[in-house]
C-alpha cells in the first residue's frame, strides 16, 4: 500500500489456475486482455481478488482464510513477495515456514483460487525498507528505484530467481500467474518493463498509480474510490483494473481505529463495475500480524485488522457479508457485463442509470442506478417501473427490472469481537531478569561521536546501546539541591531510554510523521566519574520516499545544562557502543536460553530494560487467542520462543487508549500445557495484569429495514434469465451462528426505530413490546433462524404505536458451543 507516498507501482498479472483447466483453443494465449477484460482460456472473467499475505500468517492458517476468501465471493488471491525475509542475508535464500511461497500458492489451488503475485521487489507495503533487505542499501553507489546500475543489477537477481521459481514449480498459466511490481523515473520504468516482459511475456502486466505506463504494460489504479479518481488506462485496447481498494487503512503506533464502512467500499466497487471494471483488489482482505521486526516505522502490529477478514481470522460483517453480495449480484450480471453495450441515462440531478444491453436479446440487460447524492433518497422511474434509491448507493439490476443488491441496505448478518479472559491465575506467574546497564568500558565498539543507529545495528536487532563518562569535580555541579543539571538529548529516532550511573532517566520517542525527538531531564550527577548509557532503539526501517537508503537515525547531540561552569556538549566526548541487548544474545526468550540466567520472582517495581517469563496453558477449543498488553510501556514479545511482535501500549492515541492493546498469538505456536511467554519491557511496565484471551464473533446480529430489497441469494440466473429460487422474497432476517455454535440467548430485539451498531444497539421512540419474545421464538437454540420481517408479526395493527414509521428490526444473539 503507498497511501502517504507518490508510490508508482509496476506490476505484472498472470492467473495462476487454481484447478487444471483446459485451453479451449491452443492457437489463442492462456490468458490475454482486451478494453473490456481479462481473458483467461477463452473466458472473460470478472475478477474479485483479496490481498493476503504469507509471512503476515502462519501456514496452519491459510486453508481456513482461503475457504472463508472463496466463501465471500473472492476467486483471486493477491500477495507480494517480500525480498528481506527470503533473502535477508546475501545469496542465502530461504523459502521455509510462513515463506513458503510455492506452498501458499498450492494451498490456494487446492481451494479453487487463481493467485496474483507481486514479486517487487519494491512492495512498500508498510514493510520493513519496503521489502529490500538492509544489505542492499550498503551496496556501492547504489540509489534505490531508479535508473541505477547497482539496483538494477540486485532487483533483476532477485526477480529473475522468482520467476524461475514459479517455472520450475509449474505455477505460470496455463500453469499459474504473478503480478510484478517495480517503480519511479521514466527511464527506469521503461527498463523494467522490458526487464520483466523479458523474463515472461505469456502474461499480462498492470503498472500501478503510473500515467505514463510504457505501452507493454497497462496502468491501473489504487485508492479508494477509482471509478471517480481514476482517468483510465493508457491505451485504447487495454482494461480497467483496481489494483489496491483500500478497505481501511493500517495503524501507526499513536493513531486511533481506522474505519471504512462495508457501505462505502461496496458503492465504490458497484460504481468500478459499473464504468466498465472488470478486475477489483481488495487491500487487505485478510491483514494479519507483523510478526517479529517486520513491519515499516511506527507501524503497529496488527496489520489492517478493519479487513473484511479481521486479524484473528475471523469474519468481519457486515463487511465481509456485504461485500459478499456485491460480488453475487454482479455475477448475476456477467453476460450483460461483457455482452451488452454500455449507455447511460439522466434520470434527476443526482441519480443516472448505467446500462448495459442489447437491443433484441431481452436477456442480455444489466443496470446500475446511481445516486450521488449522499444526503437525499430518491425514487425514481426506469424503463416503466419504480425503484427507491437511497442516498450514496447503487442498485443493482442483473435483468434491468429487479433490484437485486443496493450498496447502502445491508443484508447480511452484523458481529461484534469478543475477547474473553482466560483463567490463568495458577499458571501466569512472573519472573524477572533485568538487562545489565553496560558503561563505556564495557562495550566494544568505540567512536569519538554516536554511531548512527542504522548502520550500527544493520537491522539485526531493534536495540543498541552507547555510553560515555564524564568526570566531574564538586565545583562543577550545582550547589543547592533544589537545582538540578539538566542532560537534553537530541535524537533523529525513533525511541530511547536514557540511564545515569545505572538508574533510569527517562524514556522518550518520536511518532510516524515527526521521527525527532529530543529528551530533556533533571539529572542528579555526582563528583567524581558519571556513566551516561542509552538504550536506542529503531521501530523498522521507512518503507517508502525518495533515497530510502539514505534514510539515517539515532542519537546525535547530548549536552548538559545548568553546570555551575556553564553548558558541557558531550557529543564528542568518545562513545562505546554495543548491537542488540543482552538478553537477545542468550534468547531469553527460549526454553533452553532461559536456563542460562538466573530469574526473581517478579515484585511489580516496573524497572526498564528488564525481561519477564510465565508459562500458561493453552485454552481448550479452536478460538484465536491473543494476550493483552495494556500494563505494560513498550517492548517485544514471544511465545514458545517464536515472536509475537513489538508492543506499545503507552503510546496512547488522542483517543486516551493505546493503537494496539490484544496482540494474535497463533495457535500454531502453542503446546496443551506449559507455553513459555517472555517479555523484554524497555520502558518500564509491569506485568501483573497481562492476560490470555479467546477470541470470538459470537455475537451476532441482524440490523434490517422494512424496505430492504430482497437478498441477492435469493436469485438465480438459468436459462438465460433472472429467476428468483424462493417463493416469498420477504422472508425476513437471517441469523446464523458459527460452526458448532447455538444462539444461547437473546440480548436485543427492537421492531421500531432502533439505533447503534452490534454489541451496543438502543432503543428508540418506535419499539415493539413483543419484539425480544418473537425473535426468541424463532432463534433460541438454533444455529440459524429466519425472522419475520412483517409487521403482524410483532403487533396488531390497533396495537402499532408508528404506523406511519418505517420500521427497522435490530436483533442481537449469543452464540455459544453445542456440548
Amino acid at each position: 500500500m503507498g497511501l502517504h507516498s507518490p508510490n508508482i507501482l509496476l506490476v505484472l498479472i498472470t492467473a495462476l489456475l487454481a484447478k487444471s483447466l483446459v485451453v479451449v483453443d491452443a492457437t489463442e494465449p492462456a490468458i490475454s486482455y482486451d478494453a473490456r477484460s481479462l481473458i483467461i482460456n477463452g473466458n472473460r472473467e470478472l475478477l474479485f481478488s483479496g490481498s493476503i499475505h504469507y509471512p503476515r500468517t502462519q501456514p496452519e492458517m491459510w486453508p481456513d482464510l482461503f475457504e472463508k476468501a472463496k466463501l465471500g465471493g473472492i476467486n483471486v488471491i493477491q500477495t507480494y513477495i517480500f525480498w528481506n525475509i527470503h533473502e535477508a542475508v546475501k545469496d542465502k535464500l530461504t523459502f521455509e515456514g510462513n515463506a513458503d511461497i510455492v506452498k501458499f500458492f498450492k494451498v490456494a489451488q487446492e481451494h479453487g483460487l487463481w493467485v496474483c503475485l507481486r514479486v517487487g521487489p519494491y512492495i512498500a507495503a508498510e514493510w520493513n525498507q519496503g521489502g529490500f533487505p538492509y544489505w542492499l542499501r550498503e551496496v556501492p553507489d547504489i540509489s534505490f528505484r531508479n535508473y541505477n546500475e547497482p539496483f538494477m543489477f540486485h532487483m533483476k537477481k532477485f526477480t529473475e530467481m522468482v520467476i524461475n521459481m514459479m517455472k520450475k514449480e509449474k505455477l505460470f498459466l496455463p500453469q499459474g500467474g504473478p503480478i510484478i511490481l517495480i517503480q519511479d523515473g521514466e527511464k527506469y520504468i521503461n527498463w523494467a518493463a522490458e526487464m520483466a516482459t523479458g523474463l515472461y511475456n505469456e502474461v499480462p502486466w498492470i503498472m500501478c498509480k503510473q500515467p505514463n505506463a510504457p505501452p507493454l504494460v497497462i496502468e491501473t489504479c489504487n485508492g479508494r474510490h477509482c471509478a471517480d479518481t481514476f482517468k483510465g488506462t493508457n491505451g485504447p485496447n487495454k482494461p480497467l483494473m483496481w489494483t489496491e481498494n483500500w478497505t481501511a487503512q493500517y495503524r501507526a503506533f499513536g493513531d486511533p481505529p481506522s474505519q471504512r464502512s462495508a457501505e462505502d467500499i461496496a458503492f465504490s466497487v458497484a460504481n468500478f463495475f459499473a464504468r466498465g471494471g472488470s478486475f477489483v483488489n481488495y487491500y487487505m482482505y485478510y491483514g494479519g500480524t507483523n510478526y517479529g521486526r517486520v513491519s515499516s516505522s511506527f507501524v503497529t502490529t496488527r496489520y489492517y485488522d478493519e479487513a473484511p477478514l479481521d486479524e484473528f481470522g475471523l469474519r468481519r460483517d457486515p463487511k465481509f457479508g456485504h461485500l459478499r453480495d456485491v460480488h453475487r449480484a454482479l455475477r448475476l450480471s456477467k453476460k450483460a457485463l461483457f455482452k451488452g453495450a454500455k449507455s447511460e441515462q439522466k434520470i434527476n440531478e443526482h441519480v443516472r442509470a448505467v446500462i448495459y444491453d442489447k437491443p433484441g436479446d431481452a436477456s442480455i440487460c444489466a443496470a446500475f442506478l446511481i445516486n450521488n447524492s449522499t444526503k437525499i433518497p430518491a425514487t425514481v422511474k426506469f424503463r416503466e417501473l419504480d425503484f427507491y434509491v437511497p442516498a450514496k448507493s447503487i442498485s443493482i439490476l442483473p435483468d434491468c427490472k429487479t433490484v437485486v443488491y443496493n450498496s447502502d441496505t445491508v443484508v447480511s448478518q452484523h458481529n461484534s469481537r469478543n475477547f474473553v479472559t482466560v483463567n490463568t491465575d495458577n499458571n501466569l506467574d512472573w519472573e524477572f531478569y533485568r538487562e545489565p546497564i553496560p558503561t563505556i568500558e564495557t562495550l566494544p565498539i568505540k567512536n569519538p561521536t554516536p554511531i548512527e543507529l542504522y548502520s550500527l545495528t544493520k537491522d539485526v536487532s531493534d536495540y543498541a546501546w552507547y555510553s560515555t563518562s564524564v568526570n566531574f569535580d564538586r565545583r562543577d555541579l550545582p550547589m543547592r539541591p533544589d537545582v538540578l543539571p539538566i542532560m537534553q538529548i537530541q535524537n533523529n529516532g525513533h525511541a530511547m531510554v536514557s540511564f545515569l550511573n545505572g538508574e533510569l532517566v527517562g524514556f522518550a520517542h518520536g511518532k510516524l510523521d515527526a521521527k525527532k525527538f529530543t529528551q530533556e531531564k533533571p539529572v542528579n550527577l555526582r563528583p567524581g566519574i558519571n556513566h551516561i548509557s542509552l538504550l536506542c532503539m529503531t521501530l523498522g526501517i521507512q518503507n517508502s520516499g525518495a533515497h530510502m537508503e539514505k534514510r539515517w537515525t539515532g542519537p546525535d547531540n547530548l549536552v548538559i545544562k545548568g553546570l555551575n561552569t556553564g553548558t558541557l556538549d558531550l557529543t564528542d566526548n568518545d562513545w562505546g557502543h554495543e548491537v542488540g541487548v543482552n538478553g537477545e544474545k542468550l534468547e531469553l526468550f527460549t526454553e533452553e536460553g532461559a536456563q542460562k540466567v538466573k530469574w526473581e520472582l517478579d515484585t511489580g517495581l516496573g524497572t526498564p530494560a528488564t525481561w519477564y517469563k510465565a508459562y500458561f496453558d493453552a485454552p481448550p477449543g479452536d478460538d484465536p487467542l491473543a494476550i493483552t498488553m495494556d500494563s505494560m510501556q513498550k517492548g517485544q514479545m514471544w511465545i514458545n520462543g517464536k515472536s509475537i511482535g513489538r508492543y506499545w501500549a503507552s503510546f496512547i492515541t488522542p483517543l486516551g487508549k493505546p493503537s494496539q492493546s490484544e496482540y494474535h498469538i497463533p495457535r500454531a505456536f502453542l503446546k496443551p500445557t506449559k507455553n513459555l511467554v517472555v517479555v523484554f519491557e524497555e520502558a518500564g511496565g509491569i506485568p501483573h495484569n497481562i492476560t490470555i484471551l479467546t477470541v470470538n464473533r459470537d455475537t451476532i446480529c441482524t440490523f434490517l429495514r422494512e424496505t430492504t430489497p430482497p437478498s441477492v441469494h435469493q436469485f438465480e440466473r438459468k436459462d438465460n434469465q433472472l429467476r428468483p429460487i424462493v417463493d416469498d422474497l420477504k422472508v425476513g432476517a437471517r441469523l446464523e451462528c458459527p460452526p458448532g455454535k447455538v444462539m444461547q440467548r437473546v440480548e436485543f430485539a427492537s421492531f421500531g426505530d432502533p439505533v447503534g451498531a452490534c454489541g451496543m444497539y438502543s432503543q428508540g421512540k418506535c419499539h415493539s413490546p413483543n419484539s425480544q419474545k418473537v425473535v426468541e421464538e424463532h432463534c433460541l437454540g438454533k444455529s440459524s433462524c429466519t425472522i419475520p420481517l412483517k409487521r403482524e408479526a410483532y403487533d396488531q395493527k390497533e396495537q402499532d404505536t408508528c404506523p406511519e414509521t418505517f420500521k427497522v428490526l435490530a436483533a442481537q444473539a449469543l452464540c455459544v458451543a453445542t456440548p
